[in-house]
């Protein structure tokens, strides 16, 4: 699902597992990360997000919820998956104590700036990203 859209395809690659595997183990790793995989009824993956729980000192010591990797199935976008997958982790942060639950979405993905605003979430910063 990663590479199977119009940014992915370019960054992503099924071909070589070994990175993404490495990254599976520190995610399951470190108790602030979770990687939720939503299935079919044929119990085939359909939906994925990861959730981080950040500690920072701003908003008075708040922890912040940090979606990233919110992908879908194209044959299933539509389906109402990716909004359950989103309350879920607003509840999951909301249930560990976060004060908020951000993320970012790239500037040319105008399909899922409105469907986060459909969920509540409101375009109120602007990111800046340094590739390495």
């Amino acid at each position: 699902m990663l590479a199977d859209d119009q940014l992915g395809a370019a960054r992503d690659s099924p071909d070589d597992l070994e990175p993404y595997l490495r990254a599976f183990e520190r995610i399951v790793a470190d108790s602030n990360q979770f990687l939720v995989v939503a299935t079919s009824a044929a119990d085939e993956p359909i939906a994925t997000l990861q959730l981080t729980f950040i500690p920072g000192l701003a908003r008075r010591g708040a922890l912040r919820g940090q979606i990233e990797a919110v992908r879908v199935r194209a044959d299933h976008r539509g389906s109402g998956v990716g909004a359950e997958l989103m309350a879920w982790a607003v509840d999951e942060s909301r249930r560990h104590g976060c004060a908020l639950v951000q993320l970012t979405s790239d500037t040319t993905r105008a399909g899922a700036h409105r469907f986060y605003e459909r969920l509540g979430f409101v375009p109120s910063h602007t990111g800046f990203k340094l590739k390495l």
